[in-house]
């Protein structure tokens, strides 16, 4: 009888290390080193206490990290839900990040935005954690970056981080579930234009939560997957200065999109827990890709070429696009 009991005990030590050992990096992954690129990877809508997929999804981006090295981490924003942080001390820092990105490998810079459950908490809080952590990077609610396009290059990509969650009218409607009153869009939007007029970088990349245009869940709230808000202030300032890709999450899917006569490419890279289905296509709706798959994406960034890779639930790469300058 000790011998079985023995037995039991042991069986339920390894199950439990498994249930508590943390994310699962698989032995490699299909994404594709480029030679002296700037790699970086691109996640969103992640913060569920490792729940929903998101541990999962943590060992597959922590298997792309070792696989390119990249210099940096980008999280498109609801990096907790479902009410955002209350503090720095709030124990959701540890259950949603420090405890699901344990990988050394990601143990780089996240630059990070805010999403729309963060302004359900407290979002100074994730300003504050800058200061806390060596990895969490939000030094204010919207801010710039610049790059080397590739080791040697001597060309300058510029990345603009946004906070998108005060142009949502709704959100302006709800102060008491949405903390975005005391936001001023109208100043956002000049200090923008600003820094997009300054910039004699090659490469411009704009960073924020929501979509511009979505095929996800969202399409038939979105009016017809356009949110208006967005299109009528950002896309204007993104095909006047040139910006090539701009990038956000929001919607639970990866999707990259090209609308009917538009310069800028639109990524959604929302899928880093939680999935949801996607809207049904359309021949105008710009779809160069969309899949409901928990997963995020890769990229790779020298003076000529931004590649892009779709990383999904599988640890596949279904979909691979190069962006020009």
């Amino acid at each position: 009888m000790n011998r079985f009991r023995s037995a039991a005990l042991a069986l339920a030590i390894v199950l439990s290390a498994s249930v508590f050992a943390g994310p699962i990096t698989p032995p490699t992954s299909p994404v594709t080193p480029v030679k002296d690129a700037l790699h970086f990877l691109v996640i969103g809508d992640w913060g569920r206490h490792g729940e929903d997929g998101q541990s999962d999804t943590a060992g597959r981006l922590a298997a792309a990290a070792r696989k390119v090295d990249p210099t940096f981490v980008i999280s498109v924003g609801d990096n907790f839900y479902p009410n955002g942080v209350a503090s720095v001390d709030d124990p959701a820092w540890k259950a949603s990040f420090e405890d699901i990105y344990t990988d050394h490998a990601l143990h780089t810079d996240w630059y990070v935005v805010l999403g729309n459950h963060d302004y359900r908490g407290n979002p100074q809080a994730q300003i504050d954690y800058s200061k806390r952590s060596r990895r969490w990077h939000m030094p204010s609610r919207y801010f710039t970056k610049t790059f080397e396009a590739g080791e040697g290059s001597g060309v300058n990509a510029q990345f603009f981080f946004i906070d998108t969650s005060p142009f949502i009218e709704d959100y302006q409607r709800q102060p008491d579930k949405y903390a975005v009153d005391d936001q001023d869009v109208a100043r956002q939007l000049r200090w923008l234009e600003s820094e997009l007029k300054k910039s004699t970088a090659r490469w411009k990349i704009v960073v924020g939560h929501h979509p511009v245009y979505t095929v996800g869940k969202r399409k038939k709230e979105a009016g017809g997957g356009i949110q208006k808000e967005l299109e009528a202030t950002l896309v204007p300032l993104l095909e006047k200065y040139h910006v090539q890709a701009y990038m956000a999450g929001h919607e639970h899917d990866l999707q990259v999109i090209r609308r009917p006569g538009g310069t800028v490419t639109h990524i959604v890279s929302g899928a880093g827990s939680e999935v949801r289905p996607l809207g049904a296509p359309d021949k105008d709706d710009g779809r160069l890709f969309a899949a409901a798959t928990a997963g995020f994406m890769a990229f790779a960034l020298t003076a000529d070429a931004l590649k892009v890779e779709v990383v999904d639930d599988r640890n596949r790469v279904p979909y691979s696009v190069t962006l020009k300058p």
